[in-house]
């Protein structure tokens, strides 16, 4: 039994691989777990331990009828959180936006409720070989843009967190690029 509990929210649009994402974070390297996938509606909360930590995962369904009733009721799943992950589908490029408007709800959200909470943002579907699928080639300037143009602006100086580059494919490795 661990002798620190952490919880971490899991949040981003429908579809962006939040699930997978926590699936590797509980170092599930069955095959079958990431083929069943199915979208999750509302929250599912998952136990797990790791390094004397039970991590209690909060997996929140980024389909749009949720997302609202999400941020609502944020101060509600806001309580003892340890770290926000929210994830962004590289790969996703017409919803860039919607997924930037989502992450600044939360923030705002965060501010209100007056707390100070780690947040990583995971530029996620980053797999190997993307670049040369013809509709990637440009992945690097789009997700350049993504960053410095928007994430960078859209967080407050106050805020402390992280940007990675993420991809199920390296069983979730992942690559800092921005800390502050």
């Amino acid at each position: 039994m661990g002798d620190k509990n952490s919880k971490i929210l899991i949040l981003g649009l429908d579809n962006c691989g939040k699930t997978t994402i926590l699936l590797s974070l509980k170092e599930d390297t069955n095959l079958l777990s990431y083929l069943s996938l199915k979208p999750t509606r509302c929250v599912n909360i998952e136990q797990f331990q790791e390094n004397n930590f039970n991590i209690y995962a909060w997996d929140f369904g980024g389909q749009k009828e949720y997302r609202s009733d999400h941020i609502t009721n944020f101060a509600k799943y806001i309580k003892k959180v340890d770290e926000i992950l929210y994830i962004i589908d590289v790969q996703d490029y017409n919803r860039y936006n919607q997924a930037l408007k989502y992450l600044e709800d939360i923030i705002k959200s965060i501010e209100q409720e007056e707390k100070i909470i780690e947040l990583s943002i995971f530029l996620h579907k980053y797999d190997p070989n993307l670049k040369n699928k013809a509709e990637f080639k440009d992945i690097d300037e789009k997700i350049n843009v993504l960053i410095n143009k928007q994430i960078f602006n859209l967080i407050p100086a106050k805020f402390k967190y992280k940007i990675y580059r993420s991809s199920v494919y390296t069983l979730f490795e992942k690559n800092l690029i921005f800390s502050n």
